[in-house]
């Protein structure tokens, strides 16, 4: 009598049993058909600590982004704080009288939008004017700082926005 096992598509042959009782080399061969068989794919515990793993470094890359996220907010909001009050001081100097509003600004091209806040995601920002006179003639005051209008602590600096 011959014994096979199928497994999946292919049969093994191990022979008959009268031989294998009597073979210990077949055996073997029959045993390790058996085993082939059945470690054909993984066990739940395997696939569970891989899914595990893979969730722990989704974690730790999600917290980073947030932060690379905020970072780039923070550096956009320096720039742009930078950029309106370059733009006020020259303004100043060349028309001998500080805006009245960024729109002025505008206005004159001397910068080419209001910019938007990355912080409150608008267009308000906190003015700050100030009675500056630059010759005799000049009688009305007019713009002299910009801030952002977000009360939220940068993490980073622990300092307000707002005072940026």
């Amino acid at each position: 009598m011959e014994l096979s096992i199928q497994t999946g598509r292919r049969s093994v042959k191990l022979g008959s049993i009268s031989s294998m009782i009597g073979n210990p080399r077949a055996r073997k061969r029959g045993a390790r058909a058996l085993r082939g068989a059945r470690s054909a794919g993984f066990t739940l515990l395997e696939m569970l600590i891989v899914i595990m793993i893979i969730l722990i470094l989704a974690g730790m890359a999600a917290g980073r982004y947030e932060k690379s996220v905020l970072r780039a907010k923070e550096a956009t909001l320096k720039q742009d704080l930078f950029v309106m009050r370059q733009a006020i001081q020259q303004y100043t100097l060349d028309k001998q009288a500080a805006p009245s509003s960024l729109d002025d600004l505008v206005q004159a091209q001397y910068i080419s939008g209001v910019p938007t806040d990355p912080i409150t995601r608008n267009k308000n920002w906190h003015l700050n004017f100030e009675d500056v006179l630059l010759t005799p003639t000049q009688t009305s005051a007019g713009l002299t700082d910009v801030h952002s209008s977000s009360d939220a602590t940068s993490p980073f600096e622990n300092t307000p926005y707002s005072s940026w």
